[in-house]
């Protein structure tokens, strides 16, 4: 067992998940089939966005920033996960730059799952509230600015709270959590942490006020714009693709509030360990689900697949 004082030490050692021996295999099983759906959906349907020039529209191109988030948190965290499910605790050693690195892509799949969907809901609110000029609106270079936008905002702000972090001495070794994460890796510290607590607070409550005030402003004046027109067709559009992006949002936002309620609760800590996970392989897997049932294109493609191996096989 590694000793938890050592100064500055570059090999720390993970708590895990410690889930229990009689459900182990089942867990196990659940989060590794997961994994792969994540990996072969998500990258299927962008390699479809790419390859279908029916699909290089602004609502796809920004959906793939949505997958390729997807693809990037998983790929981090979840196979280290499986990896040490299968270990005993003494043998959980993770080298402090892994930590760092898993810590990084951790949070940005979080922070850009936010910024993602705010830019596809104004993509949505130019949509369906100013349909003649969308195409004026939502231009190649526009989408660009908004993809960059997106991810730099994230890059920014993740940034500084791990900048802020690896500037800390470490005094400890345990990391007391399945996964690394800014908390736990400024939890080594014997330093003082005030200023990682405040700019963490500051920057969880920035990151989820504008997502939730960008959500709110774009559905109220596209729910302004469905209540006071008289096209069904607008209507039945807002529906579906406004629907669409608003279950993934809520998955998303309940998920990532559940997360921060049970840190509250130190006695539900294997709850809060599970949240985490099903905060990265949920949506991971419904994002791939959702969009492609309602989209038209998505549907058509493999409908066409399946009709000419029908086709082929007689």
């Amino acid at each position: 067992m590694m000793e938890n004082f050592t100064y500055n030490s570059f090999m720390l050692q993970l708590e895990g998940l410690n889930v229990p021996e009689d459900s182990m295999h089942h867990v196990f099983v659940v989060i590794f089939l997961s994994y792969l759906f994540i990996m072969f959906a998500n990258i299927g349907i962008a390699v479809l966005v790419c390859m279908d020039n029916n699909l290089h529209q602004p609502m796809y191109l920004l959906l793939c920033n949505l997958l390729f988030s997807d693809l990037l948190g998983n790929s981090i965290l979840v196979p280290r996960l499986l990896m040490d499910m299968l270990r005993p605790p003494s043998e959980r050693i993770i080298s402090y730059y892994e930590c760092v690195l898993q810590a990084f892509t951790t949070h940005m799949f979080g922070t850009t799952a936010h910024t993602v969907l705010m830019i596809m809901a104004f993509d949505r609110y130019v949509a369906i509230c100013n349909p003649l000029r969308y195409h004026t609106i939502m231009t190649n270079k526009m989408v660009i600015k908004l993809t960059v936008s997106a991810w730099g905002v994230a890059l920014v702000l993740v940034g500084i709270l791990l900048g802020l972090t690896i500037r800390l001495n470490r005094c400890r070794t345990m990391i007391e959590s399945h996964y690394c994460d800014n908390a736990a890796l400024f939890k080594l510290s014997c330093d003082n942490v005030f200023i990682n607590n405040v700019y963490g607070l500051t920057f969880t409550v920035v990151l989820f006020t504008a997502s939730i005030g960008t959500m709110v402003i774009t559905y109220t004046k596209i729910t302004v714009v469905c209540l006071t027109s008289k096209s069904k067709s607008l209507n039945i559009k807002a529906l579906k693709t406004c629907s669409t992006h608003l279950v993934v949002y809520l998955v998303m936002i309940f998920s990532g509030m559940s997360i921060i309620a049970l840190h509250r609760f130190p006695q539900y800590t294997y709850y809060r360990k599970m949240c985490t996970v099903f905060f990265h392989i949920v949506p991971g897997s419904l994002n791939p689900i959702v969009y492609g049932l309602q989209s038209k294109e998505i549907r058509m493609f493999f409908s066409n697949i399946f009709r000419s191996k029908k086709v082929f096989a007689k």
